[in-house]
C-alpha cells in the first residue's frame, strides 16, 4: 500500500500539473483572435465586434477568474470549447485519441518486450562478441532523437525505396473494410512505430542486461547449474524473473518519454493523433485545446508512474515506492 507521503506527492504533482497546464498556453506570443480569424478578417471587424468576440471567448477575464472557472469546469468533466474547431475539446480529443493510444501502446509493449529479451540474452552472454555487438547497436540507436529517426526512416523506406506510405494512418477514399482496412492501417503504422521503438529500446535493454549480469553470480544460479538445469531454464525462469523489478521501473518511467516522443513522430508522419492536434492548437493559439491535450498527456504519465510504484512493491516488497532504480534511470537519461 501507498504511504501517506507517497499519496501526498502524487496530489501535489497533480496540482502543479493543473497550474502549469493553465499558465503555459497563456504565455505564448500572439493574438488569439488573429490566429482564429486571420489578419484579413480582423481588418474588416469593428472594435465592437472584436470586443464581443473577446468576451465570448472569456479572454477579457483576469487569470485568477479564468483559473477558478477552469478548475470548476474540469470538476464537471468539461475541458472547454475549442476556438478554432468550434466544438467541445473532449469531443475533438476523443476523435484522435485512439490513434495515439494505438501507436504509443504498441511502441511501449514492443520496446519493453524486445528490450527485455535482448537484455536477458546479452546479460547471459556477458563479455562475449554477441554481447558487445548488441550493446554497441543499442548505444548507437539510443542516441537518435525521435524526430530524426522518423525522418531517416521516412526518407529511406518511404521516399527512396517507396515500400511504405509516407503519411497518415490509412489511405483516404480507399473504400477498404475489414481485413483490408486493418492491413492498410498496419502499413501506415510501420514507420512511426519503428521510429519510436528503435529509440526507446535501449532503456529496457540496458536495465535488463545490468540486472541479469549482477544476478548471474548469485547462489541460486550456481545451484541451478549444479543441478544440471538447461540454459534456457536458468536464463528465463531464474535470472530473467529475478530481474523483473528494475525492468518494470524502467518500463514505467520510459512511458513518459514515449508520450513526448509520439507527439513529435505524429507531426513528422502527419499521423492523426494528439501530436498533430497539439501542433495545430499551437499554431492557432487555441488555449482550451492546448490545455486539454497537455493535461491528458500529463495525467497519463502520472497514472503510469503510480501503477509502476504499486507493481514494484508487489514484485519486491523490500522496495518502498518510489523504486530506488529511478535514480539510475534518470542518470541514464541525463547521460
Amino acid at each position: 500500500m501507498f504511504k501517506a507521503k507517497t499519496t501526498a506527492d502524487y496530489i501535489i504533482a497533480l496540482a502543479i500539473i493543473l497550474l502549469v497546464n493553465f499558465i503555459l498556453p497563456r504565455l505564448l506570443p500572439g493574438d488569439p483572435l488573429h490566429a482564429i480569424y486571420g489578419e484579413e478578417a480582423l481588418m474588416t471587424m469593428t472594435p465592437e465586434v472584436q470586443a464581443e468576440l473577446i468576451k465570448r471567448f472569456a479572454l477579457d477575464q483576469p487569470w485568477s477568474e479564468q483559473f477558478v472557472s477552469y478548475i470548476a469546469s474540469l470538476a464537471c468533466g468539461d475541458l472547454g470549447y475549442s476556438y478554432f474547431y468550434h466544438a467541445p475539446v473532449a469531443a475533438i480529443i476523443g476523435g484522435v485519441l485512439p490513434w495515439t493510444l494505438l501507436l504509443s501502446g504498441l511502441a511501449f509493449v514492443i520496446a519493453t518486450i524486445a528490450g527485455w529479451t535482448l537484455g536477458v540474452e546479452s546479460g547471459y552472454r556477458f563479455n562475449t562478441k554477441a554481447d558487445g555487438l548488441i550493446l554497441g547497436i543499442m548505444m548507437f540507436v539510443s542516441g537518435f532523437p525521435d524526430f530524426f529517426a522518423g525522418i531517416l526512416l521516412l526518407v529511406v523506406f518511404g521516399v527512396s525505396l517507396a515500400w511504405l506510405p509516407l503519411s497518415g494512418a490509412f489511405t483516404p477514399y480507399s473504400g477498404f473494410t475489414g481485413l483490408e482496412l486493418a492491413a492498410d492501417t498496419a502499413r501506415h503504422l510501420v514507420l512511426p512505430l519503428s521510429a519510436l521503438v528503435l529509440v526507446r529500446l535501449a532503456a529496457s535493454y540496458l536495465f535488463t542486461r545490468s540486472a541479469v549480469v549482477s544476478i548471474m553470480g548469485e547462489a541460486f544460479i550456481k545451484t541451478a547449474r549444479a543441478k544440471g538445469c538447461p540454459d534456457y531454464i536458468i536464463r528465463y525462469r531464474h535470472a530473467a524473473r529475478a530481474a523483473l523489478s528494475p525492468v518494470v521501473t524502467a518500463a514505467g518511467l520510459s512511458f513518459s518519454h514515449i508520450i513526448s516522443g509520439v507527439l513529435f513522430i505524429e507531426v513528422v508522419f502527419s499521423y492523426p493523433g494528439l501530436g498533430s492536434l497539439l501542433y495545430k492548437a499551437l499554431i492557432t493559439r487555441d488555449y482550451p485545446l492546448l490545455q486539454g491535450i497537455l493535461l491528458l498527456a500529463a495525467i497519463k504519465v502520472l497514472t503510469v508512474n503510480c501503477l509502476t510504484d504499486l507493481l514494484c512493491s508487489k514484485l519486491d516488497p523490500r522496495l518502498t515506492p518510489p523504486c530506488p532504480s529511478r535514480r539510475t534511470y534518470h542518470a541514464y537519461q541525463d547521460s
